[in-house]
């Protein structure tokens, strides 16, 4: 990173973009484009907003490519005018929530309570096929997007959150970071200071060390597929042997949510165990973790429509954390169909 550009087989397409070529340019934005939105996505904590901020960032440095002249890489002047771009957003749309962050947990089922908050802009799962391997920085690319730190950095203010996610998942310096957010270096150190602290407050149980736990695990697909089959058959004892003793569960958008094996026992067996008729469920992967596309339907030979894709935290091999993010409109981006594909006996699932 902040390598001179070098002479290669882009440099044609370079001067061609620089002569208006749209095609050359995106000839050499495309290998990029993929941890360029998943670094939107860690600073705004929504794939729709990524994807605008990834667009205007896009547009932006088409239109100013002649002021790139090659002193530090393409890679990295791109971060430097995608990071603009996020930041705006930060600032007109503001940071995106989880229920928990709201109030105080629920200890009996609510039924008839609280339904969907409109006006709180949610926090959103991310698929993990928009994911990357490669070099990375002190975080994995994969656990750089698991809920638990993407719902931390958005505690953080813009410039915090920038400087953190430059230097600790993506590598650059701090000299770099200066360069690409017009500060000084001690400013950035200073920055990345105080998101250390606010970070740590917030994910005291982060593990940055240990392996991300994703769905090609036999181990965690065979979790995962207990827990979406315990949902299907009504199986309240087989999904409660899964969680463990502080287990939670939330809904985005909807504002109660679940904390301990008690709360969330009720919860399970008042609403989905017995007030959603069928289930259908494909396992699929979302921040770097194991998770369940749901469907819904009125009975088992009736039609069943996408109601939540759910992210799974594991720690022991059991469920510490459940995140239902609810609608439709989370199907899209996992490549996945608003009514179940295929029609399917019961207890056959996604499988």
């Amino acid at each position: 990173m902040g390598e001179v550009f070098s002479p290669t087989a882009a440099d044609g397409d370079l001067a061609r973009a620089r002569d208006g070529d749209e095609a050359a340019f995106s000839r050499l934005v495309r290998p990029l484009r993929p941890e360029l939105h998943a670094h939107c996505y860690r600073m705004l904590g929504s794939v729709h907003d990524a994807d605008d901020a990834l667009q205007d960032a896009l547009l932006r440095a088409w239109r100013g490519l002649a002021r790139f002249e090659g002193r530090s890489s393409l890679r990295s002047w791109l971060y430097a005018v995608t990071n603009h771009a996020c930041l705006d957003l930060v600032e007109s749309r503001g940071r995106r929530a989880l229920p928990m962050d709201l109030g105080p947990s629920s200890e009996r089922a609510v039924v008839d309570g609280q339904g969907p908050l409109g006006d709180v802009a949610w926090l959103g799962p991310y698929p993990d096929a928009g994911l990357t391997d490669g070099p990375a920085g002190r975080y994995e690319r994969r656990e750089a997007v698991e809920l638990a730190f993407v719902a931390a950095l958005q505690h953080l203010p813009g410039n915090q959150r920038a400087a953190l996610l430059l230097f600790e998942v993506l590598g650059f310096s701090a000299a770099e970071i200066a360069a690409m957010m017009k500060t000084s270096a001690a400013s950035v150190n200073s920055a990345l200071a105080r998101a250390r602290r606010i970070l740590a407050e917030k994910a005291p149980s982060l593990d940055r060390q240990r392996a991300p736990r994703t769905i090609g695990d036999p181990r965690v697909r065979e979790i995962a597929v207990g827990f979406a089959s315990a949902l299907e058959s009504g199986d309240a004892d087989a999904l409660i042997a899964l969680l463990t003793d502080d287990v939670t569960w939330s809904m985005p958008p909807l504002p109660r949510w679940y904390r301990g094996i008690a709360a969330v026992t009720d919860f399970a067996v008042q609403v989905p165990l017995t007030r959603c008729p069928s289930w259908r469920y494909v396992l699929t992967g979302a921040n770097g973790q194991p998770a369940v596309a749901f469907y819904v339907g009125e009975g088992a030979a009736r039609p069943h429509t996408a109601w939540s894709i759910t992210v799974l935290t594991l720690r022991d091999e059991r469920i510490c954390e459940i995140t239902s993010f609810l609608g439709a409109e989370h199907f899209a981006g996992f490549g996945l169909p608003a009514v179940f594909p295929g029609v399917l006996t019961a207890g056959d699932g996604g499988r």
